[in-house]
């Protein structure tokens, strides 16, 4: 694999009210947030957009209540919309479209930034590598999940399972990770917006899905719409991947 890591640690310190330390990784062309130690039990990979830069410190501390040791990385995207949906669609909301660039990301991850995070934090070979994020996000983990058994698990909270499509691939192209977390706010499925709208009940028919198929599953549901507590929401999606299988 062919990687380039550009600069290593321009950012680099302990917060003192935190569990972990946090650096910043140039991979590819990408800033990459670290946060966490080498040998970590599990490896945490979150596809971030630049709205969600502020809450990260919060979302990681959240995780870090848990009590496990994991290395978190939180890998930026340039364009939301593109980089995260599985493929073209058009607007949903506003003007702007899905370019359906999924598959460029997740061979990013694949082929730099986990080879990267293993030169430099060295992690056991049974390291248990976990997919996760909010939204698109979300999303983008349950369908790279269907592309790979890497990950040992999918931790999506309130994901974009409305998105035009999934639900008819996803049944003809199984998710393969042993552990899925779904979660929806429960005032999401209530827009006006119809193709949204259809959020509640494929989330409901996919945990049923999964389930069925002997897949370790659990949906949760919190409180509000979908821009409510996103950090805590992302937070909880990732800690109950680790804290359930104690």
């Amino acid at each position: 694999m062919i990687f380039q890591l550009l600069y290593w640690a321009y950012q680099s310190f302990f917060r003192e009210d935190a569990a972990v330390t946090v650096q910043t990784m140039q991979i590819g062309n990408k800033p990459c947030r670290i946060y966490g130690r080498a040998n970590a039990e599990y490896l945490l990979l979150q596809m971030t957009g630049e709205h969600e830069q502020q809450s990260m410190n919060n979302e990681v501390d959240a995780i870090a209540q848990s009590g496990r040791n994991f290395l978190f990385a939180a890998i930026p995207v340039a364009s939301w919309n593109d980089a995260l949906s599985p493929w073209e669609a058009p607007a949903v909301w506003g003007k702007q479209g899905f370019g359906g660039n999924a598959a460029d990301t997740l061979r990013f991850l694949t082929e730099q930034v986990i080879p990267t995070l293993n030169q430099q934090y060295p992690l056991p070979e049974n390291v248990k590598i976990i997919l996760g994020g909010y939204s698109l996000a979300g999303l983008f983990a349950l369908w790279a999940s269907t592309q790979t058994n890497l990950f040992y698990g999918v931790a999506a909270a309130s994901p974009s399972v409305w998105f035009p499509g999934w639900m008819e691939f996803e049944q003809q192209h199984p998710i393969q990770a042993q552990r899925v977390y779904l979660s929806l706010g429960d005032k999401e499925e209530r827009t006006k917006n119809t193709v949204m709208a259809a959020v509640g009940d494929n989330i409901r028919t996919l945990h049923s899905r999964l389930t069925a198929r002997g897949a370790d599953c659990t949906l949760e549901w919190n409180s509000g719409g979908h821009f409510k507590d996103a950090d805590l929401r992302t937070a909880k999606a990732f800690r109950w991947m680790m804290e359930e299988s104690r």
